[in-house]
């Protein structure tokens, strides 16, 4: 069982939910889903996941970010004037947000249930710098995840400033999608605080799992080596994947699970009993 929720940001802004496992409020744990650059909460595997966790007596929900860059589709990328504009303390903000909404009730009466929060590539970033300042999430997963807002080089940082601009394209959909200067600016502006992801892991004194494909090309696996390499040892689990690589073998639209993805949810699934205690 599923339902669709808006949620209306702090700035006035939809951000589109999808709450799975609604009859385990009150009994299970809650994790929320955070999707990545240029991802949804309708992309390939994350419904698959909400209700895997769900058929296993989780409460899950996913969700947009509201510059994303998806709007009223759902899945097609039909406001790329808020693609240009986004900027990760934004989304830092909406997902403490939502984790507010969680435990104030918004979304059902959680019954005093723990959080997790699962992120995928630069959601798993944005999952650690949140969950860093928010000490109601009790575990956190991150899968394919990045070490590092900052990936820009001198020259593309330049042009990128000069033009006020930089241009990407999506291989999906073929669309070529603007991302302003705002998000060179924001991390500049915040490097040193809610975006830097070195005292986040060091800092975060929870469970925390690191999830990477060895063949992973979009995301370096030394990155989920960095990461590992600041955690706290006790706390922290890694796990590289072998044979795939950044969405483990899951593609869009969904054509199905494999062995890969299927180790992926296994070991996300058995990390989240840390919730049940």
């Amino acid at each position: 069982m599923k339902r669709d929720i808006v949620f209306t940001a702090s700035d006035g802004e939809k951000i589109r939910t999808t709450l799975f496992g609604e009859d385990n409020l009150g009994t299970g744990p809650i994790v929320v889903f955070v999707h990545g650059f240029k991802g949804f909460k309708d992309w390939g595997f994350w419904p698959y996941i909400g209700e895997y966790f769900a058929d296993r007596g989780f409460v899950v929900l996913t969700f947009n970010f509201s510059h994303n860059g998806v709007g009223e589709s759902l899945t097609e990328f039909d406001e790329l004037d808020k693609f240009a504009r986004n900027t990760f303390s934004r989304e830092v903000r909406e997902l403490s947000e939502i984790i507010d909404a969680v435990n104030n009730g918004f979304f059902g009466d959680i019954g005093g249930q723990r959080i997790g929060v699962l992120g995928h590539s630069r959601g798993g970033g944005i999952a650690l710098a949140t969950a860093h300042k928010k000490p109601d999430v009790a575990a956190v997963a991150i899968w394919s995840s990045i070490a590092s807002f900052d990936r820009y080089s001198d020259k593309l940082r330049r042009e990128w400033k000069n033009r006020g601009y930089f241009k990407v394209m999506n291989q999906r959909t073929k669309q070529v999608m603007r991302l302003n200067a705002t998000l060179l600016n924001d991390i500049d502006e915040h490097k040193h605080d809610k975006l830097n992801l070195e005292s986040a892991a060091r800092e975060l004194n929870r469970p925390l799992l690191i999830v990477h494909g060895e063949q992973d090309i979009s995301v370096p696996p030394s990155e989920a080596q960095q990461l590992f390499d600041w955690s706290d040892k006790s706390r922290t689990e890694l796990r590289m994947i072998p044979k795939t690589g950044h969405t483990f073998g899951i593609v869009h639209p969904f054509e199905g699970t494999c062995e890969a993805f299927d180790s992926v949810l296994s070991s996300s699934e058995e990390f989240f009993t840390h919730l049940k205690v």
